[in-house]
């Protein structure tokens, strides 16, 4: 195989549960693992996050991950990330993988708005030499300011996502997993931020998308992946998937 694709075969991924000290804790967690997706191992809790999942994406694909609250799909992209690994099965991402999970995640509050800049952007991936060419206009696009000599835990909610989002989007991606990421700032900032975003996905070669914004999906997708329960429902063209999401919902 060549060129930049994931491959998903038969994927499981399995999280265990430690120190559930609680019995009624316990119990309720049992109760509430819908088709079997909870069980009882020896020393914890296993929560069966996917199962048995398969497809395949090229470049050029744009493809919609949709489903209910615990579907799968965050679990996914933090599999395509390499933050989990599988249980069974096996998946392959060939190219540089650019996650936007939880923007400002790794901050440090007792840094200044430039280090973290600089520490973000390292646990990002990207390399010195990438850091160097790109924190000016990293910088510029927070419109911080003098704000940046400053010490994070004086920042707002809006300021720290700023920041966050403004190094997210600098690292140039083969692969783009996004996770719901815009969701604060004020409309001047949100609409420069849509911006960035649609020119991060324009040189991107691949994207999974999970939100719950349907139109977004429309819009930005050619494809979607329907997961239900950790599994597979649906995987096609756009429109085909949300119509089988739509009857899903229905009949719920």
């Amino acid at each position: 195989m060549t060129g930049i694709r994931i491959v998903a075969d038969n994927l499981s991924i399995h999280l265990p549960i430690y120190n559930i000290n609680s019995l009624n804790l316990k119990k309720t967690l049992l109760r509430v693992g819908t088709g079997g997706r909870i069980h009882a191992a020896s020393k914890c809790l296993v929560v069966e996050a996917l199962r048995g999942v398969s497809f395949a994406a090229e470049e050029g694909d744009r493809i919609g991950l949709v489903g209910l609250n615990g579907a799968g799909k965050t679990t996914l992209l933090r599999a395509v990330a390499g933050i989990f690994h599988p249980t069974g099965g096996s998946l392959r991402v060939d190219g540089r993988v650019v996650p936007l999970l939880a923007v400002g995640v790794g901050m440090h509050d007792d840094a200044t708005g430039h280090e973290n800049l600089r520490s973000c952007a390292l646990q990002q991936g990207m390399t010195v030499a990438e850091i160097d060419a790109k924190i000016d206009e990293i910088a510029a696009f927070t419109q911080l300011g003098e704000y940046l000599d400053l010490p994070i835990y004086t920042y707002s909610a809006g300021m720290r996502m700023r920041l966050g989002f403004a190094v997210a989007t600098a690292m140039d991606a083969d692969i783009l997993a996004l996770d719901e990421v815009i969701g604060a700032g004020d409309a001047v900032f949100i609409n420069r931020a849509m911006e960035r975003f649609n020119s991060l996905l324009n040189r991107t070669r691949i994207v999974l998308l999970a939100t719950h914004d349907l139109g977004a999906i429309r819009t930005l997708c050619n494809k979607a992946l329907l997961l239900g329960e950790g599994r597979v429902l649906d995987f096609g063209p756009t429109e085909s998937v949300l119509d089988t999401y739509a009857r899903c919902v229905a009949t719920r």
